[in-house]
């Protein structure tokens, strides 16, 4: 069994394949993000998980691809806890989520600039042949411009610098539970503070006609373009696509604001877990 798993701080998605590439099971677990969760927290996602934990056995090969699996340490974290969970696998490969945006979104050969815009931020150009990230993220707290955890830090902000338009702040404090404690044990002492961020930006989503909204979006992607995508020379000559839920459902005041830019905007895909599958099936499982 082969196992093609996407994740973001939010929430995974795995899909169990035969070895012919026929679908045996699709489910969800919350995000596995290790450079914000200890091994143990990890393996309780994924360990309560009915389809994963009743066919541990029988994996053969896992490709996850993942938030936060930048670098060595977090990588090495999450494969330890899958070669103890899933203890007959053969292989089991950890890259970071920006590889299943690319394969999702582009061909063999085919240069563009691949964006992830959900939970975090991240910005990698492909130019047929390789990957390059020119920055390094930083996290959560210094980066991750125009992401969910972005937007919901700015509102947060303005919340409590009476900076959001009454009327708006009135349905927002209606909504959320604002207080300065709560947020504070939500961001000190809780597990995923970057998704506890990011929730808020659904709000933003839902109220994005507001002239407020509208700003603070605007300004979320402008320094998103600005320092991510315009990094590329070569940016206002191939596609740049966008993989994440806040891209996705922000598409529009996306789209407007590349324009101005004169950038080509490529794939707007929500999550890429089905393009995922198609690479895996036109270049691997051949």
């Amino acid at each position: 069994m082969i196992l093609l798993v996407d994740s973001g701080s939010t929430k995974t998605d795995w899909i169990a394949l035969n070895a012919e590439g026929a679908e045996i099971f699709q489910t969800q677990t919350f995000g596995l993000n290790p450079q914000v969760l200890s091994a143990e927290i990890l393996t309780e996602r994924i360990i309560n998980n009915y389809e994963l934990y009743k066919h541990r056995h029988e994996v053969t090969h896992v490709y996850f691809y993942g938030a936060g699996c930048g670098t060595t340490k977090p990588k090495e974290l999450i494969k330890g806890v899958f070669d103890e969970f899933f203890d007959k696998a053969q292989l089991i490969d950890i890259k970071e989520d920006t590889y299943a945006a690319l394969y999702a979104t582009t061909k063999k050969n085919e240069p563009g600039i691949v964006c992830i815009i959900g939970t975090g931020s991240n910005c990698s150009l492909y130019d047929g042949e390789n990957i390059e990230q020119k920055v390094t993220s930083l996290g959560y707290i210094l980066m991750d411009d125009g992401s969910g955890n972005y937007f919901g830090r700015q509102l947060l902000r303005d919340f409590h610098f009476n900076k959001i338009p009454k009327e708006l702040a009135y349905e927002f404090a209606k909504q959320f539970d604002l207080t300065a404690e709560s947020i504070k044990n939500h961001l000190y002492k809780m597990p995923n503070p970057n998704t506890y961020l990011a929730q808020f930006a659904r709000f933003l989503i839902t109220n994005k006609d507001h002239e407020y909204c509208k700003k603070l979006i605007r300004k979320g992607f402008k320094l998103f373009i600005e320092h991510q995508i315009l990094q590329f020379k070569n940016a206002k000559e191939i596609p740049v696509h966008f993989v994440g839920s806040i891209s996705f459902y922000l598409q529009d005041e996306l789209r407007d604001l590349l324009k101005e830019y004169d950038l080509k905007i490529g794939k707007v895909l929500k999550r890429p877990i089905e393009g995922l599958v198609a690479y895996h099936k036109n270049y691997i499982m051949i």
